[in-house]
C-alpha cells in the first residue's frame, strides 16, 4: 500500500524521492522562505536593522515572489502600521481587538485587507524596492510566481509536487500572519513590559527563524537580533552573522547593551539621563524585579492566606503597562493598592519613573531635573528596596567610569 502511494505521488516527477526524503525537502524549502520573511522582509526591510548585499536582496526577492506572491511594499507597509497602531483599532491584525481566533485562522485575510489599503501603502511603505522588475514583475503579476512554482513542483516531484506546493503556499499565511500575529499577542512570556500585549512564544526560536521571540522584538524593534536572554536562541540571528561572516550582509543595530553602574555616584547628570533612556526597558524590568516583587512577598508575608491569594493575582497587573488593564482589571488593582500602602507608593513611583521619558518634548536638561527629583523623593520614602533601586540608578552610565 505504502508503495502504491509513493509510486503515486512520483509519477511524472523528475525526482524519485522518498517519502522521507519529500518530507526534508518540504521542510528545508519551507525554512528557506520562513528566512526570506524574518531576514529580508521583517529585519532589512520593514525595521532597517541590517543591510543587505544586493545579490541577496534579489535571491530572497524573486525566492519569497515564486514561494508567496508576498510584494515587499504591501508586507511592509503593514507590518509598520503595525507597530505604530499596536493593539488599537487601527492595528491591521491585533488579537485583542479582533480576538484570538479570527487572527489565529483568518489572518492572511486580515493582511490582505490591510494591504489592499492605499493610504496604508502610502503612509508606511516608503524605502521599499520600486525598480524595473518590482514594478513589472513582481508587484504586477505576484500571481505569476506562485504558478510558476507549481508547475516546477510537479516536474520535480511528480504528484507529490502538488502537497508540497499546497504546504508552501498555506506556511506563511498560516504560521507568520496566523501564528505569530496571533498568538505572539496573546500567549506567551515577556522579559520586558511593553505597551502592548506582545508575547515570546518559545524560547527556542528554530521552527519560525527566530519570530517566536515575538515580545522582544516589540521592545527593540531596530534590533537585527529577536533574543535577549542567554537561554533563548534566534534562528534568524545565525543567518544573518553567517552572511555577515560571508560579508553579504552588514548589522546596522541591535538592542542597546545594558548600562554601566558607577557605584556611590550623588548627582545625576545628562549621561545619567542618556543612559537610563537608551536603557529604559531595562530599567522597568529591573525594577519590577528589584522593586515590585520584593515589596509584594513582604505584603504576602504579613497577610492571611485569602489575602495573600488577592496580592499573588496583582502580581500581573502591577507591571502592566496601564493601556492593556481593563475595567474589571483597573477596579482590582485601585482595590489593593488601597489597602496596602508600600505597596502602592512603589506602584506610583514605578508610574512616574515612566513618565521621566515618555515626556518627549521635553529638553535633557528638564529630564535630568525629574530623574534627580525623582531619586531623591524616592530615597525619602523609607522602603528599603526603593531607595536601593534609586541609588542604583543614578550609577546608571554608558560608558565604564
Amino acid at each position: 500500500m505504502t508503495e502504491s502511494i509513493l509510486n503515486f505521488l512520483g509519477a511524472g516527477g523528475i525526482t524519485q524521492f522518498s517519502i522521507g526524503a519529500l518530507f526534508l525537502t518540504s521542510l528545508v524549502l519551507t525554512q528557506m522562505t520562513i528566512a526570506g520573511v524574518t531576514i529580508y522582509l521583517h529585519r532589512h526591510q520593514a525595521h532597517r536593522a541590517l543591510d543587505l548585499h544586493p545579490v541577496m536582496v534579489h535571491l530572497f526577492r524573486f525566492w519569497l515572489w515564486l514561494t508567496t506572491g508576498i510584494v515587499t511594499r504591501e508586507w511592509v507597509a503593514v507590518h509598520r502600521k503595525h507597530h505604530a497602531k499596536c493593539e488599537t483599532p487601527d492595528d491591521p491584525h491585533s488579537p485583542q481587538v479582533e480576538g484570538i481566533g479570527t487572527v489565529l485562522w483568518q489572518g492572511y485575510e486580515l493582511y490582505r485587507r490591510e494591504a489592499g489599503n492605499r493610504a496604508t501603502l502610502e503612509h508606511y511603505g516608503h524605502m521599499t524596492p520600486d525598480d524595473w522588475l518590482e514594478r513589472h514583475v513582481y508587484a504586477r503579476f505576484p500571481s505569476f510566481g506562485i504558478a510558476l512554482l507549481l508547475l516546477l513542483d510537479m516536474a520535480l516531484f511528480g504528484m507529490a509536487g502538488l502537497v508540497l506546493w499546497a504546504v508552501q503556499m498555506v506556511w506563511i499565511p498560516f504560521w507568520a500572519a496566523g501564528v505569530i500575529n496571533g498568538l505572539g499577542h496573546y500567549l506567551g512570556y515577556r522579559n520586558y513590559e511593553t505597551p502592548d500585549a506582545s508575547r515570546n512564544i518559545l524560547p527556542l526560536g528554530l521552527f519560525i527563524g527566530g519570530e517566536e521571540l515575538h515580545s522582544n522584538h516589540h521592545a527593540f524593534p531596530s534590533s537585527a537580533r529577536f533574543s535577549s536572554k542567554w537561554w533563548e536562541f534566534d534562528l534568524g540571528w545565525m543567518y544573518i552573522r553567517l552572511l555577515s561572516l560571508l560579508r553579504l550582509a552588514k548589522i546596522k543595530r541591535l538592542a542597546p547593551r545594558r548600562a554601566v553602574i558607577v557605584e556611590r555616584r550623588e548627582s545625576i547628570d545628562l549621561e545619567t539621563v542618556r543612559a537610563v533612556v537608551v536603557n529604559r526597558m531595562y530599567v522597568m524590568a529591573s525594577y519590577a524585579r528589584d522593586v515590585i516583587y520584593p515589596v509584594l512577598r513582604q505584603e504576602r508575608k504579613q497577610c492571611g492566606s485569602t489575602c495573600r491569594q488577592t496580592l499573588r493575582r496583582a502580581r500581573g497587573l502591577l507591571i502592566r503597562d496601564t493601556s492593556l488593564i481593563n475595567a474589571r482589571a483597573r477596579k482590582r488593582l485601585d482595590s489593593i493598592l488601597a489597602r496596602f500602602n508600600d505597596l502602592r507608593v512603589v506602584y506610583q513611583y514605578r508610574q512616574q519613573l515612566q513618565s521621566v521619558w515618555t515626556a518627549r518634548a521635553a529638553s535633557q536638561e528638564a529630564l535630568r531635573t525629574a530623574l534627580q527629583e525623582w531619586c531623591q523623593q524616592a530615597e525619602a520614602t523609607g522602603i528599603s528596596a526603593l531607595q536601593e533601586f534609586s541609588r542604583r540608578l543614578r550609577g546608571y552610565s554608558l560608558q565604564s567610569a
